[in-house]
């Protein structure tokens, strides 16, 4: 195997190019070394809001693309932790760089035959573009090393929505990787993961830093890209809710905002104002208040599963507990709409045969 990169010794670990003929660049900050190891991989803590919107909620425009790994044995434990940065230079997305054929992952799983676990934590969810071919890369990947899985964490989704004119084939793309389910999961960035992730790849992060809750923005976009990631694909995230739950007004200021952040992607300090044809109190929540501190046990991850090499599947939809409608479409469910009559019917054996004799009488008298 002829490896795509070289690897440089680094003070906290390795500092990688991820194809050995990149250079400096004056149009990519990053270039040459994108992806980087051990200690080497943490970022400041002021790139990592900008890129990962935490704690506050998405940050708009967003043009960079950051992934965080990890590559652990069957049992759990940690063989290596980096990170991979996009260039702006050339145009590349990270996922593109690690599961390039001869490229990082394929070179690291080659040669240490105990990695069977790769998990990424990524700003935006991987796309199948013509320029990048994210996904296909990836699909190529585990079709060669069968005995790999991989779990995705993003936090927002890349190209998905209508207005994009790849959209379809992110989507799409993204159906057939998640149909490698148990062996591929897709799953927003939530809960406990983000303090795992500051834990881990972020420098200059002190204790009360580390432990602050997550603000009602960022948990309205991780509970968002839940829904959406399993519309997409049918198969339900793994997904920490730490929005509270229990009182009907705490569900109308979240639907609220939530409604408000689909239509015009918010970001903090943006004002949010909801209308239904009359004026309606003050409901609006400050993204940034604090909801229910919820630390979850990063433990908690999905069981890592190795099963035997699959035919590239035609197409696979498992539909495993659909997402919770808003507040709003399961009080809608509940009663009729105003003005509008309704009968209640008991249908039974004899009131059908009756209802037929009926008819037939009347179409009798008809003939007279």
């Amino acid at each position: 195997m002829e490896p795509l990169y070289e690897e440089y010794l680094a003070n906290r670990g390795t500092i990688v190019k991820p194809y050995y003929w990149l250079s400096f660049s004056l149009d990519c900050s990053n270039c040459p070394y994108h992806i980087r190891t051990g200690e080497e991989a943490r970022v400041p803590y002021t790139e990592f809001y900008q890129i990962f919107g935490f704690p506050y909620g998405p940050v708009y425009p967003q043009t960079k693309h950051l992934t965080f790994y990890e590559l652990k044995t069957s049992s759990g434990s940690l063989v290596q932790k980096g990170h991979a940065s996009s260039c702006t230079g050339n145009n590349t997305h990270p996922e593109s760089m690690l599961f390039e054929m001869n490229g990082y992952f394929d070179s690291a799983v080659h040669n240490n035959n105990t990695i069977r676990h790769i998990i990424l934590y990524s700003n935006n969810s991987p796309c199948n573009e013509a320029n990048h071919c994210c996904i296909g890369k990836m699909y190529n990947f585990l079709i060669t090393y069968p005995d790999v899985t991989v779990s995705i964490y993003f936090s927002q989704l890349y190209h998905t929505e209508p207005e994009f004119p790849a959209s379809a084939w992110n989507r799409e793309a993204l159906r057939s990787l998640a149909s490698l389910w148990p062996r591929v999961t897709l799953s927003p960035i939530s809960g406990g993961i983000w303090y795992s992730l500051l834990n881990n790849f972020v420098s200059g992060v002190s204790g009360s830093t580390v432990f602050q809750p997550i603000l009602t923005g960022r948990a309205l976009a991780d509970r968002h890209n839940a829904y959406e990631i399993n519309a997409i694909t049918g198969v339900k995230p793994y997904f920490t809710d730490v929005l509270p739950q229990t009182e009907e007004n705490q569900n109308i200021r979240a639907q609220v905002a939530l409604e408000s952040y689909l239509n015009n992607k918010i970001i903090p300090g943006q004002s949010l104002q909801v209308t239904n044809g009359q004026p309606q109190p003050n409901l609006t929540p400050d993204l940034k208040v604090p909801v229910v501190f919820v630390l979850v046990p990063f433990r908690d991850l999905p069981p890592i599963h190795v099963g035997q090499s699959p035919h590239k599947p035609s197409y696979i939809v498992r539909h495993l507990n659909m997402p919770q409608m808003s507040f709003q479409e399961t009080k809608d469910l509940r009663s009729p709409p105003m003005g509008m009559p309704v009968d209640g019917v008991e249908i039974t054996e004899q009131f059908a045969r009756s209802k037929e004799v009926d008819e037939k009488k009347k179409k009798k008298k008809g003939k007279k």
